[in-house]
């Protein structure tokens, strides 16, 4: 739970409030300037009413230029952004001929096999011309390769499960699965703070869904019995399942998902697991399996483990591991495997190459490397920006370290300083997260090297002290207590 300085929250609201003031404003005149024209709506009623797309119009806009940059080169350690300009105040933005050569902060590139690879690499190519950059057709009539058997089986056994299920799309794999795997007369408890892919498929699957406090398993307990002992709402019939859903690691605040107690706590009270670990396979665990290899949990206790290949693999798609029963049962119900193309076979193979290399099957131990290499990196840079006196967010050894910013005025000042000196680095803001709560949320890759990382935290702490974000005291450094303590001697 984050706590907000109370001088913080003050100005933050006070911040928003100044700008939805001055919104209202322009909207009010903008509507007495239309007015005096005839209206080119021919009897049509407005595809966005005011309030509707209010925040994107006196909000966003003005600070876009801070989201959606285009790059021109792989999302490797460095990269290229292509430049953009307005000259209309931000509502548009060109794209230019001019690019600037960018320390990257913000892909989700954390074993660095985004970029061309010595293994990988070589292997797509050759797919692509074996079989096609696409199979033009769904799973089930014309679109499994043998690439797609071999890929299930690759997962499967990587993550620790009987079977699994490959889809072309890491988003669809959450939003398509949930409603198949539950509906009305069933009970979604799911984390706060889960990712809006969950959201939107608890939501579309008509089960009842409860929410407890983020990563509180005390809270998650307390909302299983209260629910279980009142029943379905009006019959108080038992609910015909349980299913308790949380992410690996949460891609907004870098934390571990407490897995052991909540496996333990749902075997208590007979409600399946659905563990999301989007941003943890891969990325975390002595070989990358994971938070259930990082936090010793047995992956028999956890019912449904889902992730994507869009983060650790270089690739993209998503994966549904389970039982075989599980399996076989979506293979002949879910819509995204019955109706979606399929995984594009290069990609596939991406993947496929990916995990041997990870395993160290390609005979060498740069997967390993890769593993430690991460650790290490996000270890360092998440310590030494505590140092300096940032808030941030997260846990150890996690790839993703939210720096807390607040103020909305704070959010461009951030973004637009880095980018001048060659630091490409990702904010958030509402409604991704909650009003008060704007970040900047860095991304660290095996692919950064030592001097990658004291570069950006350069920048960082220099941006910091210029914005004013630095919101707890700095650790003094080591020369200066020396110094220190010649002068006390």
């Amino acid at each position: 739970m984050i706590t907000i300085p109370y001088l913080t929250a003050l100005t933050t609201y006070f911040s928003y409030g100044l700008l939805f003031a001055f919104g209202q404003l322009r909207d009010f005149f903008r509507k007495l300037i239309d007015w005096w024209h005839a209206s080119n709506l021919q009897g049509y009623a407005p595809i966005c009413l005011g309030l509707e797309d209010f925040y994107i119009r006196r909000l966003y806009l003005r600070i876009q230029d801070c989201f959606g940059r285009p790059i021109s080169s792989p999302p490797d350690a460095w990269f290229d952004v292509v430049e953009r300009v307005s000259n209309d105040n931000n509502k548009t933005l060109k794209r230019t001929t001019k690019v600037s050569r960018c320390l990257n902060l913000g892909s989700y590139n954390y074993l660095g096999f985004a970029a061309s690879d010595e293994y990988c690499t070589p292997r797509v190519v050759e797919s692509m011309k074996r079989f096609s950059p696409s199979t033009c057709s769904t799973r089930v009539d014309g679109g499994t390769t043998t690439l797609h058997n071999e890929l299930e089986e690759c997962v499967a056994s990587f993550v620790g499960k009987p079977a699994a299920l490959v889809f072309g799309m890491g988003y669809v794999t959450n939003s398509a699965i949930l409603p198949v795997l539950i509906g009305k007369g069933g009970l979604i408890i799911s984390d706060s703070l889960n990712h809006n892919s969950i959201v939107n498929g608890a939501r579309g699957s008509g089960a009842s869904v409860r929410v407890f406090q983020h990563n509180t398993p005390s809270h998650l307990e307390k909302v299983l019995r209260e629910h279980i002992a009142e029943g379905q709402p009006r019959t108080h019939r038992p609910w015909k399942k349980i299913i308790v859903v949380v992410e690996g690691i949460y891609s907004m605040e870098g934390e571990l998902c407490k897995l052991p107690e909540i496996v333990a706590i749902s075997k208590k009270y007979k409600a399946y697991v659905y563990l999301d670990e989007a941003h943890s396979i891969g990325a975390v665990g002595k070989s990358g399996r994971g938070v259930c290899e990082l936090l010793g949990v047995d992956t028999a206790d956890v019912d449904i483990m889902m992730g994507t290949f869009t983060k650790s693999f270089g690739s993209c798609g998503g994966y549904i591991a389970g039982s075989k029963d599980l399996i076989q049962y979506l293979k002949y119900s879910c819509p995204a495997h019955l109706y979606a193309t399929s995984i594009s076979p290069p990609a596939a193979q991406q993947i496929i190459s990916a995990i041997k290399v990870i395993l160290g099957e390609d005979g060498s131990s740069r997967g390993a490397q890769k593993l430690a290499r991460i650790r290490e990196n996000s270890n360092f840079f998440r310590s030494e920006l505590q140092k300096m006196g940032f808030e941030v967010l997260g846990d150890n050894d996690s790839p993703v370290m939210p720096i807390m910013l607040y103020n909305p005025a704070k959010i461009p000042a951030f973004s637009r300083e880095c980018l001048k000196q060659n630091v490409a680095v990702v904010t958030v803001a509402f409604p991704a997260t909650p009003l008060l709560l704007a970040r900047a949320r860095i991304c660290i890759s095996a692919a950064h090297s030592r001097e990658d990382m004291i570069k950006a935290l350069e920048v960082i702490s220099r941006v910091g002290d210029m914005v004013g974000i630095k919101y707890f005291p700095a650790e003094p450094k080591k020369e200066q207590l020396g110094e220190n303590r010649v002068k006390l001697e």
